[in-house]
């Protein structure tokens, strides 16, 4: 939605949802990249009403994303700091580990390292990587009982 809403203001192009997408898939990034990217995308221009194809920089998906990357950002350091102290030391220790879809947003993990001070590693298939650690504690029932919280 951050993006629509600033394709449409800074560019006066209307774009839907999986053009949305796809420019997050490409362009999005939590902080500055290595090399600076661009990607060509059409939509509808609003106030002449043809199709028209603009160029976007990563540097634009940045700022459009801002407000949500942060969001993300503080909602992790505020999950640490009411973190329980023995909890808190294994972290410290071992780091977080990011999984899901928010975990490919290029540079999240290092913008997050940077605000709360602790390593952040990214699962090497996050969108899968959950989904199969339970199911590798349905194929351990022991293990499963044993770290279950009754």
């Amino acid at each position: 939605e951050a993006i629509i809403q600033y394709v449409k203001r800074e560019h006066s192009l209307l774009i839907g949802e999986r053009t949305a997408e796809e420019i997050k898939i490409e362009l999005g990034s939590a902080a500055e990249l290595d090399e600076p990217m661009t990607l060509a995308i059409k939509g509808r221009h609003l106030v002449k009403g043809v199709p028209q194809t603009i160029t976007l920089t990563d540097a634009e998906i940045r700022e459009a994303i801002s407000d949500a990357v942060e969001i993300i950002v503080d909602a992790v350091h505020d999950a640490l700091e009411q973190t329980p102290p023995e909890l808190s030391a294994d972290i410290s220790d071992r780091g977080i580990m990011m999984t899901g879809g928010g975990a490919l947003l290029k540079n999240l993990d290092r913008k997050i390292t940077s605000k709360v001070g602790v390593g952040v590693t990214v699962a090497d298939d996050p969108l899968h990587a959950v989904v199969r650690g339970a199911g590798e504690m349905l194929n351990d029932l022991h293990l499963l009982r044993k770290i279950a919280v009754t």
